[in-house]
């Protein structure tokens, strides 16, 4: 076999096998983000989100609510779970390394990791009502600098 053969052959070889060996880590790297995705409980916050959106439409316009189920579907289409499951995949298959996520699905695994999931939700919205409460506490100073 010549030298132009034999490389080309190794090429060939080399193109036949890197796909297989990246689909193999694909294929893990997905699993370690579906494994999070399950202890984060991803798919019920989605679900969560689109009734909040839901019922905030509804209430900033009463009018629809004789269109809530269009409205419910309209956006399960286009920011529901099935919509917006493979963007989220491939967001943290960018974000995160398997190595990463096989961290982090570790510590989420832990009973500490579970209350980190259920607790941070919960002082994200009381830092929100904080912070809220302090700028209504300090509106006048705004204003006095807005004045001037």
């Amino acid at each position: 076999m010549n030298k132009t053969a034999a490389l080309a052959a190794t090429l060939l070889l080399s193109i036949w096998l890197v796909p297989h060996g990246v689909t193999a880590d694909t294929a893990s790297h997905r699993a370690a983000i579906e494994r999070l995705f399950s202890l984060t409980q991803m798919r019920q916050k989605i679900d969560d989100s689109v009734q909040t959106v839901v019922a905030l439409q509804l209430q900033q316009t009463p009018q629809l609510a004789a269109q809530r189920d269009a409205l419910k579907a309209f956006l399960e289409r286009h920011i529901g779970w099935d919509a917006l499951h493979e963007d989220l995949v491939q967001m943290y298959l960018q974000a995160f390394t398997e190595q990463e996520l096989d961290a982090i699905n570790t510590f989420y695994s832990t009973p500490a990791g579970q209350k980190v999931i259920t607790r941070v939700p919960e002082l994200v919205q009381q830092r929100n009502r904080l912070a809220m409460q302090r700028l209504q506490d300090n509106i006048g100073d705004l204003q006095q600098i807005m004045e001037q």
